[in-house]
């Protein structure tokens, strides 16, 4: 059974749950919404989790809670956020941006195109990727938020995959081999957030992408209130997150991440625990490269970094498989170029503030040329940056 709760705004005024505001300069943080726990390769028993606690089912975040306001609109009751229940036809970019001036959902007129964390925000992890939409779940509400997979003819792509939905977020850098101008987005159908191009690759810039927007409307959570301590511990005043400041520069298994932050203590404290993806995403920065503010420590300046947070990606018995990554330097991927040449590029695909996903154990160098068209790097043992809420 889904959490969201959908009432009508007069019933749920009535019952006294009028929508909370979040307090000036805060940056509420929904949940992902999984409420499941995995191992390696399969569904665990979350009270019997051994070597896999501490993962993202088991650490009570908010469960995600959409109030369906009946014009149009959805209202996030976690951050505050009204959304357009509907996503536009493909549009590009400047499109994307210029429709939300003439948007009237509501009556409303201070519709915006959202940040890539505000669209992040409403990522689903119940959903699932599995080899065609009938074997699929959305990594969006589809109870709150009208969703459909992608078909031939339908704009963006013939893929039931390309459902990609723009934000207003633009990548400091260009991306691939002719180094793209790229936009933020993310997938509900894939639950990955990627860079994509402006334009459609290989067209020398004559033909503008198109893809889905979502509008949204309210505060945005945005801005950080870091405050480093001398234990070397950072304080996000905006989270209410307490952070590891440096990595150790060890890479791990996603096993091996979760006991990591079990294990740790660090400014006094014992309960440390690897972050939700959701978690771990608000400290992106995209206006940098690596997309972390520069008073955390990284090891390496392509750093990948583990959450608690499986990916479901493929049929049942594979599906849990895979845990979701933020790459915090850019999203490698391996290109033949040009196509057909035999010459191999380890290049930046999608972007420093990508999120992924990769196997939670085995063997990298099963994936010399990556993995998928675009050759997402693979690496299987990332860093960790473990959380706590103080």
């Amino acid at each position: 059974m889904r959490s969201s709760l959908r009432l009508a705004g007069p019933l749920l005024a009535a019952l006294g749950c009028a929508t909370p505001l979040p307090a000036p300069g805060r940056y509420p943080l929904a949940g992902t919404g999984q409420r499941a726990c995995y191992g390696d390769v399969a569904e665990v028993d979350c009270a019997r989790a051994g070597p896999f606690d501490g993962q993202d089912a088991q650490q009570g975040a908010p469960a995600l809670t959409y109030r369906d306001d009946g014009d149009g609109a959805v209202t996030d009751v976690v951050t505050g956020l009204t959304w357009a229940r509907a996503q536009t036809a493909p549009v590009t970019f400047d499109e994307a941006v210029r429709g939300a001036a003439s948007f009237r959902a509501g009556g409303f007129s201070d519709w915006r195109l959202p940040t890539i964390h505000e669209l992040f925000s409403l990522m689903d992890f119940r959903g699932q990727f599995g080899p065609s939409p009938e074997t699929s779940r959305p990594f969006i509400d589809a109870t709150a938020f009208d969703f459909a997979y992608g078909a031939p003819g339908a704009g963006v792509g013939d893929r039931f995959i390309d459902v990609q939905v723009w934000s207003s977020s633009v990548y400091s850098r260009g991306t691939g081999p002719g180094l793209d101008e790229t936009v933020f987005g993310v997938n509900f159908a894939d639950g990955r957030i990627k860079g994509y191009p402006r334009v459609e690759p290989g067209s020398g810039g004559a033909t503008p992408a198109r893809r889905l927007a979502r509008y949204v409307r309210g505060p945005s959570f945005t801005s950080h209130g870091y405050v480093a301590r001398t234990d070397g511990v950072v304080v996000d005043a905006s989270t209410g997150l307490e952070w590891q400041r440096d990595d150790d520069g060890v890479g791990r298994t996603w096993a091996a991440a979760l006991a990591y932050c079990r294990d740790l203590t660090l400014g006094g404290q014992d309960d440390w625990v690897l972050p939700d993806v959701k978690q771990l995403y608000s400290l992106v920065d995209v206006s940098r490269v690596p997309a972390i503010d520069p008073l955390f420590g990284l090891t390496r300046p392509d750093a990948y970094a583990w959450s608690s947070t499986t990916l479901l990606d493929g049929p049942d018995d594979v599906a849990p498989a895979k845990a979701a990554y933020v790459a915090f330097g850019p999203a490698l991927g391996w290109l033949e170029v040009p196509p057909g040449s035999g010459q191999w590029r380890l290049l930046d695909i999608h972007g420093a503030g990508a999120m992924r996903a990769d196997p939670k154990r085995g063997d990298p160098t099963a994936f010399p040329r990556g993995f998928g068209p675009q050759g997402d790097d693979v690496r299987i043992e990332h860093q960790v940056r473990c959380v706590r809420r103080h």
